[in-house]
């Protein structure tokens, strides 16, 4: 009969803290006489009806982060670049978080590994929705107003990714009609202030009919170019007298017509 005996269960939890349990010990490597004694204790806690201390499991390693952790460390719009307004040519990247898969894949696997540009219209072609209004904003402000338009009709939630894929080298185009030597598209460069003197002395420069006082500079904006401004600028005032601060900034899509003079006879 076993007795709890304070002595002969110290004697126990003294040996299992000290040693280590039987099934641990390797007699390969260790020696037989260890292997005898962890054999006559392990009958002896047999006899006496108690089971041998179990080994403590061993602690599974640490997962090293995996390149979807590091992809869901990017998947917030909180980080998105919020500075760079787009502009016409500009190839941005686009995706949809909730998506497993592209759904451009849906029309063509291709379509999935292409970025998509901002076109002559302004628009950036964005699934289910098509064409979306993208020209002056930033990645950050028109995956806001996607999102938005997404949720309406097709998601519970969207979280929508827009990336600089590559910025154009152009600023986008304006447009040049009336008494000037050459009319037409005029690309505004990317690496400068593109104003309507620059832009006239692109085009050539006045013809000798051309009213320099009354140039007309028409520019629309708003969602498809909803509102339209119309500024008359005295370009002679800046290019004859050096008035500057009349100079006004182009952006793309502005119109530039000048007149002709009127002749009294």
């Amino acid at each position: 009969m076993v007795t709890d005996s304070p002595g002969c269960a110290g004697g126990f939890a003294e040996a299992s803290a000290l040693r280590p349990p039987p099934s641990t010990l390797d007699p390969l490597r260790t020696p037989s006489s260890a292997v005898a004694s962890a054999k006559a204790e392990q009958s002896a806690l047999a006899s006496a009806g108690l089971q041998p201390p179990l080994a403590a499991p061993e602690a599974s390693p640490r997962r090293a982060p995996s390149a979807l952790d590091a992809s869901n460390a990017f998947s917030t719009m909180d980080t998105l670049d919020g500075k760079h307004k787009l502009v016409l040519g500009d190839l941005v990247s686009f995706r949809i978080v909730e998506d497993q898969e592209d759904p451009r894949e849906t029309i063509d696997p291709r379509l999935a590994l292409l970025p998509i540009p901002v076109t002559d219209s302004g628009d950036l072609e964005v699934p289910y929705i098509g064409r979306f209004p993208a020209l002056g904003k930033t990645c950050k402000q028109l995956a806001g107003e996607i999102k938005v338009a997404l949720e309406k009709k097709y998601y519970y939630q969207a979280t929508v990714i827009i990336g600089l894929f590559q910025v154009t080298k152009s600023g986008g185009r304006v447009y040049l009609v009336g008494q000037l030597r050459t009319g037409g598209a005029v690309e505004i460069p990317g690496d400068e202030v593109f104003t309507l003197s620059k832009a006239i002395l692109r085009a050539g420069g006045f013809t000798e009919f051309a009213d320099k006082r009354h140039v007309k500079l028409t520019r629309k904006s708003g969602d498809a170019g909803a509102q339209t401004t119309n500024v008359t600028v005295d370009v002679s005032d800046i290019l004859e007298r050096g008035k500057t601060e009349g100079d006004v900034k182009l952006e793309p899509g502005d119109l530039i017509f000048v007149p002709s003079r009127t002749f009294n006879f």
